[in-house]
């Protein structure tokens, strides 16, 4: 029974996981998408030529991307292995992704003027990916809902995995198992062979004779 429930733990464990990485890639092929248009806007207009390197806002995508993979990879491992150490460290960045989630939620909804703590984007894009978020907001609205309720989910499955505890393989070369016959060596008696009592049997028969 502890088998199947920790099989099945595993597998939501996953799936609940695979959330994150499914978001992680869109995040990087947007990104990747974002830095087509970005080079095709420097060939083409001479007011770029200034910004040596990628605008924040590709970075950022990139980067939020690749972090949410390896949470991903990280997650995976974690369900794989049933490690106590493991699933407490993934249910710490989980926890803390979580936080930083909240925090900007909570800035985005309560500071009107948030777009000005923001450096300034020579793309444009961040204008066009609001402008779009706003647009279809009740699709969004239910994204976020979804990737919050996944990462909430995670840490129950993690926390009742950890209980669980990793499972336990039988050794089958085990040294107990297969531990050849001891005898003492001090109160070890050598019996004769047969064979020589034989022959001594027979030699006294020949002298009665």
């Amino acid at each position: 029974m502890t088998k199947i429930a920790r099989v099945v733990l595993q597998a939501l464990l996953k799936a609940m996981n695979s959330i994150l990485g499914l978001l992680g890639i869109a995040f990087v092929l947007y990104g990747l998408w974002l830095v087509r248009v970005w080079e095709r806007d420097m060939d083409s207009s001479s007011s770029f030529d200034q910004y040596t390197t990628a605008p924040w806002v590709i970075c950022t995508f990139i980067g939020a991307g690749v972090t949410l993979c390896i949470i991903t990879g990280i997650g995976h491992l974690a369900a794989n292995c049933g490690s106590g150490c493991c699933l407490s460290c993934y249910t710490l960045i989980i926890c803390m992704l979580l936080l930083l989630e909240t925090a900007m939620a909570a800035d985005i909804l309560l500071n009107n003027d948030w777009e000005k703590d923001l450096p300034y984007d020579p793309t444009g894009k961040f204008n066009d990916f609001r402008d779009f978020v706003e647009s279809n907001f009740d699709m969004f609205k239910w994204i976020g809902l979804l990737i919050i309720l996944a990462q909430a989910f995670s840490i129950l499955l993690a926390t009742a995995l950890r209980s669980i505890g990793p499972e336990q393989v039988a050794n089958c070369d085990s040294d107990e198992e297969y531990a050849p016959a001891r005898v003492p060596l001090m109160n070890h008696i050598v019996q004769p062979p047969e064979y020589i009592v034989a022959a001594k049997n027979t030699s006294n028969w020949n002298l009665n004779k």
